[in-house]
C-alpha cells in the first residue's frame, strides 16, 4: 500500500491560475521597488566607489554584472527544471506556466553572462573566447534554454509541448554541477567561485558587499519578469475562463 504524501496548503493554492494571478499582482510592486533600489545601489557602489583590483585594475568591475548574471542563469534553469518536474508528477498547469516563463529570460541572462565574460576575458586572458570548461558548459546551458524554447514552439498541443520541454529541462540538469565544479574538476583559466557559503570572501567588504547587493537585485528583477511573463501566459491559457473574461472586459 502506497503512502500518500501530504503537501502544504500553499502548494495547492499555487496550482490555481486565478489565485496565482491575483497573488502575483500584489507582489509585483514590491519586487519591482526592491529590484530598482538594489540594482541602483549595487551598480553605483560597485562601478563608482569600490576600490580597484590590485591585479586587474578597473576591468574587474564587470563582475558586478557578470557574476550575478552567471549565478542567475543557473538558478533560473534549476527552477525551470523543478517546475517541469512538478508539472509532470502532479499535473500542475501552473508549474508548466512557470517553467515556460523561465525559458526566454534564462536564455537572455545566459547570453549576458557569456557576453560579459568575453568582455572580461579580453583584458584578463588576452582573448574574447577560449574553450574553457566553464565557458563551454555555460554555452551548453544557453543552447539548452534555446532547445526548451524551440520545443514549446514546435508543438501545437500545449500539453505535449509542456511535457517535452520538462523532460529536456530535467535531462539538462546534469550540466549545472559541471558549470559549478568545472574549475575544481579540470585545470581551467576561469577563476574559482566568487562566493562560497563555507568560506569568507577573498575580496574586502567594500568590494563584495556591492556584489552581493547586485546578486539580490538580479534575483528580484528575475522575480518581476517571471511573474509578468507567467501572468500573461495564464491569461492566454485560461482565456475561456469566466474570471479572465471579466479582466478583459475591465481593461
Amino acid at each position: 500500500m502506497m503512502m500518500k504524501i501530504k503537501l502544504p496548503q500553499w502548494f495547492y493554492q499555487l496550482a490555481s491560475p486565478r489565485w496565482f494571478y491575483e497573488f502575483s499582482g500584489k507582489l509585483l510592486p514590491w519586487f519591482s521597488i526592491a529590484a530598482f533600489i538594489l540594482l541602483i545601489t549595487g551598480s553605483v557602489w560597485g562601478l563608482a566607489f569600490a576600490p580597484e583590483d590590485y591585479q586587474q585594475g578597473n576591468s574587474f568591475r564587470i563582475i558586478y554584472v557578470h557574476v550575478p548574471a552567471s549565478i542567475l542563469a543557473q538558478s533560473c534553469y534549476m527552477l525551470m527544471a523543478i517546475a517541469g518536474a512538478i508539472g509532470l508528477i502532479w499535473k500542475m498547469k501552473m508549474a508548466h506556466v512557470v517553467a515556460k516563463s523561465c525559458a526566454s529570460f534564462g536564455a537572455s541572462i545566459a547570453i549576458m553572462s557569456l557576453a560579459t565574460g568575453a568582455i572580461w576575458g579580453k583584458p584578463t586572458w588576452g582573448a574574447w573566447w577560449v574553450w574553457d570548461a566553464r565557458l563551454t558548459a555555460m554555452l551548453v546551458l544557453f543552447f539548452l534554454y534555446v532547445g526548451v524554447i524551440a520545443l514549446h514552439s514546435a508543438f501545437e498541443n500545449t500539453q505535449s509541448a509542456d511535457k517535452a520541454s520538462a523532460i529536456l529541462s530535467l535531462v539538462g540538469l546534469v550540466n549545472i554541477p559541471i558549470i559549478k565544479y568545472s574549475v575544481e574538476w579540470w585545470n581551467t583559466l576561469h577563476q574559482g567561485a566568487t562566493f562560497k557559503v563555507t568560506e569568507k570572501p577573498a575580496m574586502p567588504p567594500e568590494m563584495w558587499i556591492p556584489l552581493l547587493i547586485m546578486v539580490l537585485g538580479f534575483y528580484c528583477f528575475f522575480a518581476v519578469i517571471l511573474m509578468q511573463r507567467a501572468r500573461i501566459e495564464v491569461l492566454q491559457r485560461e482565456k475561456k475562463a469566466g474570471w479572465v473574461q471579466e479582466i478583459i472586459k475591465q481593461n
